[in-house]
């Protein structure tokens, strides 16, 4: 069908719902597309002499943590990461995530390709700060937290980016399996499954990448890493389920508030002595800085719900290939079912 290109502009907005979705939708597009027109391959980078020393080797290592998820994780071999945007800000987006205020059930918006997800990203910290204002003002609980990479599910070749490249190797591999294992399995609307499947990958991966491209240091500093990760993770989930007790009683809603208050004060209050037990590591002082609220604990279990069942499953499967024909069957089933596979796979 071909538009009057004069009725372009409001055919599209019916089409998406709104004009306000059409403007969402034309940021992504063109936030997208500033990525891939920053992106050179990284040969070109390599053999370019105003190519900093140090962001040459950290390329290097991309490229030998590239081969290693083919050869030994089975991971695709495409285009992705193979070559490298150099972007002018921190984070190459920013999603914004909202509860209600006596919830932790996140709101949902739903995307092509993507379907339902508990988020909403923008390409602009300013234009994510000003979204979040508007759902403050509706009462909302809301965060806007930047991130530095993400996956468009193989549909596109991603690109390593400037917001990630320098992390040390642990955390760069972590990233590339983590990212690459979305372009194995995607079930649209299911963020619990999908999440915690690549993290299942990214985890394994990690652990293999180590043992053989790694100093005795950089495995001990690693190990040190993901004990505080978990440490954090279990005191956020602590707090998560005495939140939803409070929200799911029957006392009155000034009460909730006054006990949410208080969980939130004793939150930080747990995580300085955590902090002192770490020998004063402050990794995470930043995600305390800040005013906390449901929306900083509604993506918490999305990431961890159902990966000690992932892993059985790659035991027992023995080799990564047999791991993702049998996650594919799992993708296939309806929720309910899979959810209750899942759960079979970490019960005794």
């Amino acid at each position: 069908m071909r538009w009057p290109a004069r009725l372009l502009p409001g055919a599209l907005c019916l089409l998406l719902g709104g004009c306000s979705q059409l403007q969402y939708y034309t940021q992504a597009a063109q936030g997208q597309y500033g990525v891939w027109s920053a992106a050179r391959p990284v040969d070109d980078w390599l053999t370019d002499p105003a190519t900093e020393p140090r962001l040459k080797s950290r390329l290097a290592t991309a490229q030998q943590i590239r081969r290693f998820a083919v050869s030994e994780l089975a991971l695709p071999d495409n285009g992705s990461y193979k070559n490298y945007a150099a972007l002018q800000r921190p984070f190459v987006l920013w999603n914004v995530v909202a509860t209600p205020e006596l919830s932790l059930q996140p709101l949902q918006w739903c995307f092509p390709v993507a379907g339902c997800v508990s988020y909403r990203g923008y390409y602009s910290k300013e234009a994510a700060l000003a979204y979040a204002a508007t759902l403050r003002s509706e009462h909302y609980d809301v965060q806007v937290g930047g991130v530095p990479a993400y996956s468009t599910l193989g549909w596109f070749d991603d690109p390593l980016l400037s917001t990630f490249i320098n992390y040390n190797d642990a955390e760069l591999a972590r990233m590339i399996f983590h990212e690459l294992a979305h372009q194995v399995v995607y079930v649209p609307g299911d963020s619990a499954f999908n999440e915690s499947f690549a993290m299942a990958v990214e985890e394994a991966g990690v652990q293999r990448w180590l043992a053989g491209h790694s100093s005795e240091a950089l495995r001990t500093a690693y190990d040190a890493y993901a004990m505080r990760r978990q440490d954090f993770l279990a005191l956020l989930l602590r707090y998560k389920k005495r939140l939803e007790e409070v929200y799911a009683s029957p006392m009155p809603d000034a009460e909730k508030r006054a006990r949410k208050a208080r969980l939130f004060a004793a939150l930080k209050q747990d995580y300085q002595l955590l902090r002192q037990q770490w020998g004063g590591y402050g990794g995470y002082d930043r995600w305390f800085e800040q005013p906390l609220s449901n929306a900083h604990l509604a993506s918490v279990a999305t990431y961890n719900d159902f990966l000690p069942a992932f892993k059985n499953l790659l035991e027992e499967k023995k080799n990564f290939r047999a791991f993702y024909a049998a996650v594919h069957t799992l993708a296939r089933l309806d929720k309910p079912e899979r959810v209750r596979r899942l759960q079979q796979l970490v019960s005794p």
